[in-house]
């Protein structure tokens, strides 16, 4: 296809695509002439994936091409590959606090131990890791700490959560798609995660305490 037709497939304008091929993240296309290329499915493909970790990923340019670096390697595991990916994406975190016992060590010591307990074979000191000891740094220091209590409930359905995401990762074959299907269900499903814990409050508050049939907790109702 000519990058006209690559275009409006891929839905990326034509100088964004020459940009891109420019800074290395897009293959540029075969040659046929000295002034037209023929473009393939590869390339529609990665400006999806490119646009994916731009648009919903959040990721800066520099980042997306580290990414694609660890996709274009074929001796890099893909769950390597995806842990790049997904350890890119910028979260929004607990604003940070410098005053004095803020419960930063409590919280360390808390991910550690969740991680021991559970198994995981993922660092604390990894992006997530570090993610999961902000936010319960704030809970601390919002004076209410005793959340942590819950964190294996939590730790169960996030794994549930977890595996059912990877058992529809699977189902796709090239490598850009897993990368695309991770990045997008990891931003996309914290979202729907976050709004189905909403309504699951809302009907558990009115199971427990009553109110208006389809009011949320802190409505009014």
């Amino acid at each position: 296809m000519r990058i006209g037709e690559l275009s409006r497939r891929s839905g990326v304008p034509v100088p964004t695509i020459k940009y891109y091929v420019r800074e290395g993240l897009l293959p540029a296309g075969r040659l046929t002439s000295p002034n037209q290329a023929r473009y393939d499915d590869g390339h529609e493909r990665r400006l999806r994936l490119i646009r994916a970790l731009l648009d919903v990923g959040g990721m800066s340019l520099s980042a997306i091409a580290e990414v694609l670096e660890a996709v274009d390697d074929p001796g890099q595991p893909v769950h390597k590959v995806l842990g790049a990916a997904t350890g890119r994406i910028a979260p929004a975190e607990p604003e940070q606090s410098d005053e004095a016992g803020s419960g930063t060590t409590e919280a360390r010591k808390a991910v550690e131990a969740l991680l021991a307990r559970r198994g995981w074979r993922v660092d604390a000191d990894s992006p997530a890791g570090r993610s999961l000891e902000g936010v319960l740094a704030a809970m601390h220091r919002a004076g209410h700490g005793g959340l942590v209590e819950l964190i294996d409930v939590y730790a169960d359905a996030a794994e549930a959560v977890a595996h059912a995401d990877l058992d529809h990762v699977r189902r796709r074959a090239a490598r850009e798609d897993l990368v695309e299907s991770v990045v997008v269900g990891t931003v996309l499903g914290e979202a729907m995660l976050s709004a189905l814990r909403r309504l699951a409050h809302a009907e558990a508050s009115v199971r427990a305490y009553g109110g208006s049939e389809g009011a949320e907790p802190g409505d009014g109702a």
